[in-house]
C-alpha cells in the first residue's frame, strides 16, 4: 500500500525537506524519487525537485518508492554465541542465521553477500532481539544520536540486590569517565532485573552490574522502542512489517508535537 499523508503545516514547504523532517527519507533520496516520477501531490506527478507542497494537499509515494526506501530489514532472535556485526576469525555473524529454513512468516532471505549491519549490537554472550538492516532511515531512528527509542532487557544476575544497589544502577554510575543517562531498573523476581535504557554504550549493562558487585549470568534484549521480541523462537527471524517500521520511526522522534512519522 502506497504511503500517503496530508500536509498540515501553516506555510508551504519544499517536498524534499518535508519528507526528510517526517523521517521518511533523506532530502537526497526524496530528490531521487521525484526525478524517477515516484512522488505525487493530489494525484499529479511531481516533476520539479524544488516543488513546494501547500497546506491541505496530499502527498503520495508509489509502492515502488516505498520498496526502495525500506530496503531489507530482519528481526532476529539472536542466540548466544553469534556476533552482531562483522566478526573476527573464528566467530559467526548473526546474519548467517537469515536462512529460508529459519524464516517465520512470508518473505525471502537476503542475498548471500548482502550487507545488513546491526541496528544496536548484542554481544557474543547476550541473546534476544536484534535488528539487521540496510534501511538508512530506520537506522537513524534506532541508533541515531537524536533517537528517543529505549531498549528493554531482562537480566539474571548473581550477587546482592538491595535498595542502594538499585539506586546506583538507576542513576549515579559512570563508564569511561562519562556519567550514564538515568536508567529504569526494577526487580522482576528473585535475581532477575529489568533494565530500560536510552543509550547503548559498549557492554553497558554488564559493566554497570560489575560496578555494583553484580555478575550477569544471562542477558536478553526483549524490546527496542515499540518493537517487541514476542514469541519469535530463538535462532529464527522474520521480516519487519511496514507498520512496525512506521511505528519505530514515529517513536524515535519523541512525544507528539515534534516531527510526525508515517500514518
Amino acid at each position: 500500500m502506497a504511503w500517503t499523508k496530508t500536509y498540515d503545516e501553516a506555510e508551504p514547504q519544499r517536498v524534499n525537506k518535508w519528507l526528510a523532517q517526517s523521517g521518511v527519507c533523506s532530502r537526497r533520496e526524496a530528490e531521487a524519487l521525484i526525478g524517477e516520477g515516484l512522488v505525487y501531490i493530489d494525484g499529479e506527478r511531481v516533476g520539479d525537485a524544488g516543488r513546494k507542497i501547500l497546506p491541505g494537499q496530499t502527498l503520495t509515494l508509489t509502492d515502488r518508492a516505498e520498496g526502495r526506501l525500506e530496503g531489507f530489514t530482519a528481526v532476529l532472535n539472536k542466540p548466544v554465541g553469534y556476533v552482531s556485526g562483522q566478526p573476527e576469525p573464528g566467530y559467526t555473524p548473526a546474519v548467517r542465521l537469515l536462512t529460508r529454513a529459519a524464516l517465520v512468516g512470508e518473505g525471502t532471505p537476503p542475498e548471500p553477500r548482502a550487507s545488513l549491519p546491526p541496528l544496536g549490537r548484542l554481544d557474543l554472550d547476550s541473546h534476544g532481539l536484534l535488528i539487521l538492516s540496510d534501511d538508512g532511515v530506520l537506522a537513524k531512528a534506532v541508533i541515531g544520536p537524536a533517537s528517543e527509542l529505549d531498549k528493554e532487557y531482562v537480566v539474571r544476575v548473581a550477587g546482592r540486590i538491595d535498595g542502594p544497589t538499585l539506586a546506583r544502577l538507576r542513576h549515579g554510575l559512570e563508564l569511561d569517565g562519562r556519567k550514564l543517562k538515568p536508567a529504569r531498573v526494577s526487580v522482576v523476581q528473585g535475581q532477575v532485573l529489568r533494565f530500560v535504557l536510552k543509550e547503548g554504550r559498549n557492554r553497558q549493562i554488564r559493566r554497570m552490574c560489575e560496578l555494583v558487585q553484580l555478575r550477569v549470568m544471562d542477558l536478553e534484549r526483549v524490546r527496542i522502542g515499540p518493537l517487541e521480541l514476542g514469541d519469535l523462537p530463538e535462532g529464527r527471524w522474520r521480516r519487519l512489517t511496514a507498520a512496525e517500521r512506521e511505528a519505530m520511526i514515529r517513536a524515535s522522534q519523541g512525544p507528539p508535537g515534534g516531527a510526525s512519522g508515517r500514518r
